[in-house]
C-alpha cells in the first residue's frame, strides 16, 4: 500500500510549539483529529491529547468503515484513504495512547489549542457540555491571544465557552467563524435516517449552525462558505473552506481538514 502520508509535507518549523488537542471519550471524527495531528507533527510541533478520564479516546467507528451508511454516499461521508492512514498512525502514537486528563491540564503550558469535532451524540454531547472545558481550558487560550483551531462541532465548544473576563459572553462573541452548515447536517440526516435515525443530529431540537450563531454577536458573523461537495486533498485545497479571525481559525467538516491543518501550521509560524 502506498504511503499516502508522504503527501502531507508542511514547511518545517523553526519555532516548535506545544499544542493541546481536546477529545471526547468517544465518537470523535477520525479525519478531523488525525489530519491536524499529522500536519502539526510533520511540521515539527508536539501535540498533547486530553480526554475526560485520561484514557485513549475512541473515534466514531462508522467514519472509518462506513458501516450502515448508504452505499452511494459512503465515499463522501466516511474517511478517505489518506485520513484512514493518518488515523492508523495516530492511534499508535505515544501522545494518543497516553492522554492527559481534563482535570489535570494546565493550559498555560501550551502554546495553541485544537478542537476537533464529530456528530454522534454518544460522546460528543458530554464533550460539548463539559464545564471545565467551557470555563477554564478553552477560555485561557482566547484570553491569552493564543492560536485556537476548531473544526465542525469543535466550533460549538468554542462558542459555548465563556469569555475569561466574566462578562458571560461567548469566547466567539465579536468574532467571525464557520462551522457545520445546516444544509450539510440535514442532508446527511435525510440520507441516513431510515437506518441510523438521529445519528447525524447531535441536538435534534436545533441545528449546529443555529446553535453556533446564537453565541455570536451577530448571526452574520457565521460564514458558511460555498456548498461543500468534495473533500480537499493536500494537492488540491480548493474544496476546503476556513475562516480566520485573528488567532482563531475555524472549518466546517472533514472535507476542509487539509486546508484547515495547513493554515493552522501557518498560524503557528506567526507566533
Amino acid at each position: 500500500m502506498a504511503d499516502l502520508l508522504l503527501q502531507i509535507a508542511p514547511p518545517k518549523t523553526t519555532k516548535p510549539k506545544k499544542v493541546l488537542c481536546l477529545l471526547p471519550s468517544s465518537s470523535f471524527d477520525p479525519t478531523e483529529t488525525s489530519l491536524p495531528y499529522t500536519y502539526l507533527t510533520n511540521a515539527g510541533h508536539s501535540v498533547t491529547f486530553a480526554t475526560p478520564d485520561g484514557l485513549p479516546a475512541q473515534c466514531d467507528p462508522r467514519m472509518l468503515d462506513g458501516r450502515d451508511l448508504p452505499w452511494l454516499w459512503k465515499t463522501l461521508l466516511r474517511c478517505d484513504p489518506l485520513s484512514a492512514q493518518a488515523y492508523a498512525q495516530l492511534v499508535l502514537s505515544e501522545s494518543f495512547l497516553h492522554p492527559a486528563k481534563y482535570a489535570d491540564v494546565a493550559p498555560a503550558e501550551y502554546d495553541a489549542l485544537v478542537l476537533p469535532g464529530g456528530h454522534d451524540a454518544t460522546g460528543m454531547v458530554p464533550y460539548l457540555e463539559d464545564s471545565n472545558l467551557q470555563t477554564v481550558i478553552v477560555p485561557h487560550f482566547f484570553a491569552g491571544g493564543k492560536p485556537v483551531g476548531a473544526i465542525c462541532h469543535g466550533t460549538l465548544l468554542a462558542g459555548r465557552s465563556k469569555d475569561a473576563s466574566g462578562n458571560g459572553k461567548s469566547c466567539l462573541f465579536g468574532r467571525r467563524t464557520t462551522g457545520l452548515r445546516w444544509d450539510q447536517e440535514w442532508t446527511a440526516y435525510l440520507l441516513t435516517f431510515c437506518t441510523l435515525g438521529l445519528y447525524y443530529r447531535t441536538y435534534p431540537a436545533i441545528s449546529h449552525q443555529a446553535d453556533l450563531q446564537s453565541h455570536l454577536e451577530r448571526p452574520s458573523d457565521y460564514e458558511g462558505g460555498p456548498i461543500p461537495i468534495n473533500r480537499d486533498t493536500p494537492a488540491d485545497l480548493r474544496s476546503g473552506f476556513v475562516v480566520r479571525d485573528g488567532k482563531y481559525l475555524s472549518a466546517r467538516w472533514p472535507g476542509d481538514a487539509n486546508l484547515f491543518s495547513l493554515r493552522f501550521c501557518e498560524l503557528l509560524e506567526e507566533e
